[in-house]
């Protein structure tokens, strides 16, 4: 018996009994349905984390901060400087891998317009080099620069959710409000808006919001209801705390806003933080190496800061992704084993049923060959309908996933994946078979024929 021939007699075998091939099938089903969507939900999480990494600066960021004295350093607090202008200027002369620093000064409060209030995630100030470390995109007006610097001008720019949460957003007026010009407070201080970054959203919430604007609500609820905001954002991303974001020239939030704890009319000298690019990400090596040696000069030995980089975030990501492969990996798994256990014992069955049949093919000339192939044949189609079930099973798995998954994290079924789950179910289908395939190989037709 040819391969094309044991497996039309396979789909034959199967149709005559669909519903316990079917039953047999559902391990198969269930667990390609559940690698594929393991595979696919990892995938739209390791999509979203990078998608943030890269929104807030990616490799290419060194972000310095205030660390707390080392135990064995602690007899010389009082020499601590903390950071100052003079680490700025040290690493500007020292560090010439560095494109972009600038310092931070950050600053807590609260926005007012009117009886609206709101509360940034970000109120910053900073040089005009900020937005070019973390990625941020002036749309409408102007970034502030030198001269807003040097004189400490009360300007500012704004994200896109601080002007909705005090001017309004586009859904609410039905018309975007682009507020250049218009003032605020910040702590009771008057600040001029000059400019307005970008609105960021991730790749999916893009898409979704074109998809909404292509294909509008058909119709608009009805008065006296409530409307709920539709969101299947769990938490605060990276693109809600970059649109929610307000900063000012440094030394405008240094005379206006930073005030020493000592004395409430005194500028605080301390800056808050330093940020700084790199042009080559390969080089971050070196270029932690070079910020560490010139602080440790510029703070005399004493190390109160830390660096972070996205490279520990990128490692992060990495070996997240990994667990979480290897984990849901294992657990489909089981569920394939699960399906190839039933796939042995339906196959055993079988031939319990058909051992007569399998003796008169025998007794007619039936090579050992011919018997082993045609029931691994069987074993086989059972494995890769169920398969291709599975596969086709697995895309309503990864919508239902993607309905209340966060938007940042959809699914993402990728080729590879199904190749992979697919394979494996082949593979459940060959080794289930292989022992009820031997076993009928091995009958003697004699005894098979006597077979009540």
């Amino acid at each position: 018996m040819n391969f094309l021939n044991a497996f039309a007699v396979g789909l034959k075998e199967i149709w005559a009994n669909k519903f316990r091939a079917v039953l047999t099938m559902a391990g198969i089903i269930l667990g390609v349905a559940s690698l594929v969507a393991m595979t696919a939900l990892v995938k739209g999480i390791e999509n979203g984390l990078r998608e943030a990494m890269i929104a807030v600066g990616g490799l290419e960021r060194i972000t310095i901060y205030p660390a707390p004295v080392p135990a064995e350093q602690r007899h010389r607090m009082d020499e601590a400087v903390g950071f100052t202008m003079n680490d700025v200027q040290a690493l500007r002369r020292s560090v010439p891998l560095v494109t972009e620093l600038t310092p931070e000064i950050r600053l807590t409060g609260t926005l007012a317009r009117g009886r609206k209030h709101f509360r940034p995630y970000y109120l910053i100030g900073c040089w005009p080099g900020w937005t070019q470390v973390y990625q941020y995109e002036v749309e409408h007006g102007r970034l502030f620069n030198d001269v807003d610097d040097d004189e400490a001008r009360s300007v500012c720019v704004i994200g896109t959710t601080v002007r909705d949460e005090l001017f309004g957003s586009p859904k609410e007026l039905g018309r975007e409000v682009i507020p250049l010009g218009e003032k605020i407070t910040i702590n009771g201080q008057l600040v001029t808006i000059i400019g307005m970054f970008k609105h960021f959203e991730s790749e999916t919430d893009r898409k979704k919001r074109e998809l909404e604007q292509a294909h509008p609500p058909a119709a608009a609820p009805k008065k006296g209801t409530v409307k709920r905001r539709a969101s299947n954002r769990s938490s605060t991303t990276v693109f809600d705390v970059k649109n929610g974001a307000v900063i000012l020239p440094i030394n405008t939030a240094w005379m206006k806003f930073h005030v020493s704890p000592v004395s409430p009319l005194v500028p605080d000298p301390q800056l808050t933080g330093l940020s700084l690019k790199i042009g080559d990400p390969e080089a971050i090596g070196t270029a932690v190496q070079q910020v560490r040696n010139v602080l440790m000069t510029t703070h005399h030995g004493i190390e109160d800061f830390g660096l972070f980089t996205a490279e520990k975030w990128s490692e992060g990501i990495d070996d997240a992704v990994v667990g979480a492969r290897i984990s849901g990996g294992i657990i489909a798994g089981i569920s394939l084993l699960v399906g190839g256990i039933g796939i042995m014992n339906i196959m055993l069955a079988s031939i319990t049923e058909r051992v007569r049949e399998i003796g008169i093919r025998k007794a007619v000339g039936a090579s050992f060959r011919d018997v082993f192939l045609q029931i691994l044949v069987e074993s086989v189609v059972i494995a890769v309908i169920g398969g291709l079930l599975g596969l086709a099973a697995s895309t309503g798995l990864v919508k239902v996933i993607g309905s209340f998954s966060p938007t940042d994290n959809s699914p993402q079924i990728t080729p590879i994946a199904m190749l992979v789950a697919f394979s494996f179910s082949v593979g459940v289908g060959v080794l289930s078979g292989l022992y009820p395939a031997f076993k009928a190989a091995r009958m003697n037709p004699i005894q098979a024929l006597r077979y009540e």
